[in-house]
């Protein structure tokens, strides 16, 4: 494992411990509590960030592997993201506890074993602005979005 990676996935692993402890504490009043930023409830938000960003690791495989991933852009994301809020209106707090916690060990222990040349890999994301670092999608999915999601599943509670 490379230094960078180390430091990769402990943030990748605070991240996670973070959001789990915000959600194991929320009441079911703010579980249900609508938040501005993606118009769906807090619980959705949360499931989200398991089972969508925390699962992203998945994509970075096939860039590691020099695979061609799937060439979408930000509207085709939102739409998937959108349509799967949809299907999982009702998600309970254990799902969403569940897919937090199995798709953060997972992402943690793929970025552990990660090489500095594999963080180094390019894969052309056109939703992230075309060629990029496997460094930089988790530096966007994880610390950038995740953490708007994140910030905005907070602001729904206050």
């Amino acid at each position: 494992m490379s230094q960078r990676a180390k430091d990769l996935s402990a943030r990748i692993r605070s991240f996670g411990d973070e959001v789990i402890a915000f959600v194991e504490n929320l009441s079911d009043a703010q579980w249900k509590a609508v938040s501005q930023w993606e118009q769906w409830t807090v619980g959705v938000v949360a499931r989200h960030l398991g089972a969508g960003h925390l699962a992203f690791y998945k994509f970075l495989e096939m860039v590691v592997q020099g695979k061609e991933i799937p060439p979408l852009t930000m509207d085709q994301i939102n739409a998937m993201s959108n349509d799967d809020a949809r299907k999982h209106a009702d998600c309970t707090k254990v799902e969403a506890l569940a897919e937090l916690r199995k798709n953060g060990a997972e992402f943690v222990a793929y970025v552990e074993g990660l090489t500095d040349e594999d963080l180094d890999r390019k894969g052309n994301l056109p939703a992230l602005g075309g060629e990029v670092s496997v460094e930089r999608i988790i530096e966007l999915v994880v610390f950038q979005s995740s953490q708007q999601h994140f910030d905005s599943m907070k602001a729904a509670v206050v």
